[in-house]
């Protein structure tokens, strides 16, 4: 199933994070469809201590054929192997971030993971992003979500974006 990951960093060198991040998890991607990977995008800190460094972001979508939950267990190591500690405050700094967004068309909530991502819609560099790789995604209908429609709508719109690839050939 086609599954959205956010990936994101703020500290140390965050385009190198931000690309070891989207190369381990491309190592994730099943057969199927190609791998789609937006731009980079720099955005303020949301809800962070004063002077928290902006971050740069990307969006990816692979083919994954386990549960979600698995996956998500599978990001949750990458970020530990690149140095994120799993005990620290809400919003705070982190060398990498890496979020499943959605799986498919699965609405998922429970303890371990809620999809499609809770905070989707707030986070506007996700929805650029998604317009960018995903352009006719539409999740549940419950969701009721077309990220083209919400950045046209201006609901998205991050400080800055660059066509750096976070995919390095």
């Amino acid at each position: 199933m086609r599954c959205g990951i956010a990936l994101g960093s703020n500290i140390e060198n965050r385009l190198a994070n931000l690309r070891e991040g989207g190369k381990r998890s491309c190592s994730l991607h099943e057969p199927g469809p190609p791998i789609r990977v937006s731009s980079i995008y720099e955005t303020a800190p949301v809800d962070c201590e004063p002077g928290t460094m902006p971050y740069l972001s990307a969006v990816m979508e692979i083919n994954f054929t386990g549960p979600p939950v698995a996956l998500f267990d599978r990001l949750l190591e990458i970020e530990r192997a690149l140095g994120r500690t799993s005990k620290r405050p809400r919003n705070s700094p982190r060398i990498i971030d890496l979020e499943v967004l959605y799986a498919g068309n699965l609405v998922l909530n429970n303890p371990e993971i809620i999809i499609p991502h809770p905070r989707l819609r707030q986070r506007r560099f996700a929805l650029a992003a998604l317009a960018e790789t995903s352009p006719d995604l539409v999740l549940s209908r419950s969701v009721a979500f077309r990220p083209e429609a919400s950045r046209r709508a201006g609901r998205s719109g991050p400080s800055h974006a660059t066509r750096r690839s976070i995919v390095r050939s």
